[in-house]
């Protein structure tokens, strides 16, 4: 084979790289559309249930399912750029958005394969709820102490206690371990603010009771 004959089997070889890589090129650019997308919509959604708007929380919970499955169908030829961190980084926050709806919601829990997500993707967004039932409770709690601020301190309580049970490597957790430190501290916190909080609550109740006794006596 001569030399020509050899660079013109590179050439080949390097139009066919063009196609790849432009294909890839065009693929990732879709990417990064959707992850911008889909993490705008669970940022929103997750406002809305905040705001008990939960017709608006379930339709743009609605868009971002819709935008998760383009992801998957899109990237299903480079899987390379599916779990690339931009991919799965938005897709985490759509399961934070799904898991905090259905808890304050009281719906049951919604499980990966219902995502359609990845168990490393889905309890790293699990791991991302506790902050917003933080949120929650401590709008609860401006109202004065509630049972519905005890049943998310719950929930936050056993998200925390299974989440220390997946003590794996960070390359197959996705570096689970340094977010399962951070969930400990906001279940801490929330359980001393909601401790003040009942004191607060029995105290006034007390003094109510003094109160009213003392205007009955009078």
């Amino acid at each position: 084979m001569s030399g020509f004959d050899e660079m013109q089997r590179l050439s080949e070889i390097t139009e066919r790289a063009h196609q790849d890589f432009e294909a890839r090129s065009r693929a990732r650019d879709e990417a990064l559309t959707n992850a911008r997308q889909l993490t705008r919509h669970a940022a929103n959604t997750i406002r809305a249930i905040h705001r008990d708007e939960s017709d608006l929380a379930e339709e743009l919970l609605s868009q971002a399912r819709a935008l998760v499955e383009t992801m998957k169908r899109s990237l299903e030829p480079f899987p390379s750029l599916y779990y690339a961190g931009y991919t799965q980084d938005a897709i985490k926050e759509f399961v934070e958005a799904s898991i905090t709806c259905a808890l304050i919601r009281q719906q049951a829990l919604p499980a990966p394969e219902e995502l359609g997500v990845e168990v490393a993707t889905y309890y790293n967004g699990l791991a991302e709820v506790p902050g917003e039932l933080r949120r929650r409770c401590m709008d609860i709690l401006r109202q004065g102490y509630s049972e519905q601020a005890e049943r998310l301190l719950y929930c936050m309580d056993e998200i925390y206690t299974v989440l220390v049970t997946l003590d794996y490597a960070d390359a197959i957790t996705n570096g689970l371990r340094r977010q399962t430190d951070l969930v400990r501290g906001i279940v801490e916190r929330t359980r001393a603010d909601l401790t003040v909080s009942l004191r607060q609550d029995l105290l006034k109740r007390s003094l109510d009771a003094v109160l009213e006794r003392l205007s009955g006596e009078g």
